[in-house]
Formats: structure tokens, C-alpha cells, sequence
């Protein structure tokens, strides 16, 4: 098949996971010997703009009108079979979605987060669940209080393009792909249309190697900021060491808006380390060498690369037990779920398999068997493959005509 994959990137200055899985998807799809081609913005490049380019971001983020020029001469002139759309913001726009119609072009779209229903796409709010604005046609609560950067100014532009191009997402993608059963059953109560909505789990790149003895450390790989569960974890260890520890140091590793309170909490201690940024190599090497992953968020995770990651390297994980995760960790089988924000739970199960190395080493090849069955790249092709053809069958059969996009 001829792909297009729509795209606009994170800023590099934090690690991405979305931009990961699209990378991770276009070089799976093209080893199937298949044609993927990628239209794109950087939020990077924003910085290189001129102070009026700067001022003129906000006003694209509802609709984008070079965009849609731009991709519908593309796709008149390349005539791909499918579209898969990911992120839109702040760049592209869901002018991309007009452009797919001008040239009609079926479309899949991914949703990574819940942008849909809620403008900063995260359903949370001052460090808790938050349902506001899911429902009502226009999100005024997160313009009150300001959800996206603490800024009422700068959350106006996502809720008018949320409000204003609600029903051209629901009536101008063939089928969407939220990436959990706990994501969609949040959107489909929220109203999105449950027949547009499938699940499609990411996929994770065999590491090539799995854990071999039992670990050395206890670790957690994201983003340092309260939505992730870093101060929950601290507060859980530091009520380990309080105990007398475990025997193994935890190492924390990423980077974000609690690294400098993160620096500060490990400095000088034995049982405590903390790694920054580690590179891709590196980072495979601390999750084969963990006793655990550790992925205490309080958010609302649509799905959580690090416990597939973990899966894949036969390491179990320590999970809050809501969002994905409930469907990702199998309870005392393929790792341990705690209570969502409290402390000692996760204490409590952080204690258990980091002293009890049989049940770690069980449950570790358990979370492998559960990682090729579910989440390796053989299963990603096979579902990203699928669900293309069933949207350009779906898109053919509307047009009753039997053709697709000029085709």
C-alpha cells in the first residue's frame, strides 16, 4: 500500500513518545515493503520564526489554510491509498482533514491522548481527574481555569479548534485508533461515535535481548513531572528507606519540570539515583537490568510505552491500577498494579517484587509471553495493515463506485 502519514513533531527538548511510535510505525510499515511517505511540521521550528510568525501560531491552531493547500496538491499529485493523521497541533490543524476530502483520500487517525474531549488532551487538572469538559459542545472550563500551560490566553485556541472541529473529525475519518480499551471507553462516554472507534495497541521493537538473573536496580523511565507519579514515588521510597530498603537502588531517568526537586531528593543518598537522559541504547540497557518498572501516574495513561518496553525485555512492572495499565499488567502475573496516588501501596507492591525474586522472575517471563502475543511489531503490522484496508474498503464503498481516491 501507499501510505501518507501526517504528522506534526514534538519539540525535541523532551522526549516523545508519540513521535517515537510514528517513527517506530513508518519503518515497520516500509520493511513490509510497503510505501510511506511522511508530510510534516516541527514544533521546532517555531522558535526560528519571526516575532509576527511567532504571534500568528495561535491563530492556525484551529484551521491552518497553507496547510490544506499545501497537502491537497501533495495528494492529488501522489495519490496515496490511505492517510494516517497523528498529531495536528500546533501546525498542521484539522485543515488536513479538508484536504484528504478535497482529494478523497480515505483517512485513519491515531489518538495518543484525549484531545477530542479534552483541550490539553490529559483529563487532568491540578493534579487529579478531570471530566469538565467532556460532553459540552464548547470546553469554556478549560479556558477558565487555564488547563493548557497555566494559561487561560493560550488554552483558547485549542478549545475553539476542539469546539469548532468536532464533527469534521467524526465525519471526516474513516476510522480512528485509540491505542487502549480504557481510552476508548472514555471517549465513547464522552459521545464520539463507539462504530469510528477501534482499539490498536502501539507496538514495542524487540530489544533482541531479555533480562537474564534478577535485576539490579528498580527503575522509572518518563518524564519528571507530577502527572507521571514522581512525587508519589518519592514519597513511597522514602517510606522503603524508612523500613530499611529493599537492596536495591531505584534510578530514576528522564527529564521535566521536577528534575531539579528530583536532583536535589537523590543527592548524597546510596539508594537513590538519578540518570537524566538516557540514550536510546542506554535506555534498553537499564530497563534488562531492572528488578521492575516502576509507572506510578496519577493521570489517566491512554496507554504506557515504558510497561511494554518492560514487557518485551521479560521485566515485570509496578503500575497504578487504572487507565491502560489495567489492561497492559496482568495483577500478580505479568507484574503488580497499587492504588492509584497512594503512597504506601506502592510501597507495598514495590517491597513485594523486589524481595520475593522467584515471583519477579515469574512474573518477568510472563510479562514476555503477554509482549509476543500482544505488542510486537509482527502484531502492529498485522493491525496497522488491517485496519488500512478496512478504510479504504469503507471509503470505497461510500463513494459507490468501487474506486478510492482517483484510483
Amino acid at each position: 500500500m501507499h501510505v501518507l502519514v501526517v504528522h506534526n513533531r514534538y519539540s525535541s527538548a523532551q522526549p516523545s513518545g508519540e513521535n517515537r511510535v510514528v517513527d517506530e510505525e513508518v519503518a515497520l510499515l516500509r520493511s513490509a515493503g510497503h510505501r510511506v511517505e511522511v508530510f510534516e511540521r516541527r514544533s521546532d521550528d517555531i522558535a526560528g520564526r519571526s516575532l509576527p510568525g511567532k504571534v500568528a501560531v495561535p491563530l492556525l491552531v484551529p484551521w491552518n489554510p497553507a496547510v490544506r493547500r499545501e497537502l491537497t496538491a501533495r495528494l492529488r499529485a501522489e495519490r496515496p491509498d490511505v492517510v494516517h493523521v497523528h498529531n495536528v497541533f500546533p501546525l498542521l490543524s484539522p485543515a488536513v482533514l479538508a484536504a484528504c476530502a478535497d482529494a478523497g483520500v480515505p483517512v485513519v487517525a491515531t489518538l495518543h491522548n484525549y484531545t477530542q474531549v479534552c483541550p490539553p488532551g490529559t483529563l487532568q487538572r491540578d493534579g487529579r481527574l478531570c471530566t469538565e469538559c467532556v460532553g459540552p459542545a464548547v470546553p469554556l472550563p478549560a479556558v477558565r481555569h487555564g488547563c493548557y500551560r497555566g494559561s487561560r490566553l493560550a488554552t483558547v485556541p485549542l478549545a475553539v479548534s476542539l469546539s469548532v472541529n468536532r464533527r469534521r473529525w467524526w465525519s471526516g475519518v474513516e476510522r480512528f485508533f485509540c491505542i487502549s480499551e480504557a481510552q476508548r471507553d472514555v471517549l465513547v462516554r464522552a459521545g464520539l461515535p463507539a462504530g469510528l472507534l477501534t482499539v490498536k495497541h502501539n507496538f514495542v521493537p524487540d530489544p533482541g535481548a531479555c533480562r537474564e538473573g534478577d535485576g539490579e536496580h528498580l527503575l522509572f523511565l518518563g518524564r519528571l513531572a507530577e502527572a507521571k507519579g514522581v512525587g508519589l514515588l518519592m514519597a513511597a521510597w522514602d517510606e522503603i528507606a524508612a523500613d530499611g530498603g529493599v537492596g536495591v537502588p531505584l534510578v530514576l531517568a528522564g527529564a521535566g519540570p521536577l528534575e531539579r526537586e528530583v536532583t536535589a531528593w537523590a543527592a548524597g543518598r546510596d539508594d537513590v539515583r538519578y540518570a537524566g537522559l538516557l540514550e536510546p541504547a542506554r535506555v534498553r540497557q537499564a530497563v534488562a537490568r531492572s528488578v521492575a518498572v516502576v509507572a506510578p501516574s496519577v493521570a489517566m495513561e491512554t496507554f504506557g510505552l515504558v510497561v511494554a518496553e518492560a514487557m518485551a525485555a521479560g521485566v515485570p512492572a509496578v503500575a497504578a491500577g487504572h487507565g491502560a495499565f489495567v489492561e497492559l499488567v496482568e495483577d500478580g502475573v505479568t507484574g503488580l498494579l497499587h492504588r492509584p496516588g497512594d503512597p504506601a501501596s506502592l510501597a507495598d507492591r514495590i517491597r513485594r517484587v523486589a524481595t520475593r525474586p522467584r515471583l519477579g522472575r515469574e512474573m518477568g517471563q510472563a510479562a514476555r509471553r503477554r509482549y509476543e502475543k500482544g505488542f510486537s511489531p509482527a502484531v502492529g503490522l498485522e493491525r496497522l495493515e488491517e485496519e488500512y484496508r478496512a478504510a479504504i474498503a469503507g471509503r470505497a464503498q461510500s463513494r459507490g463506485d468501487g474506486t478510492n481516491g482517483g484510483h
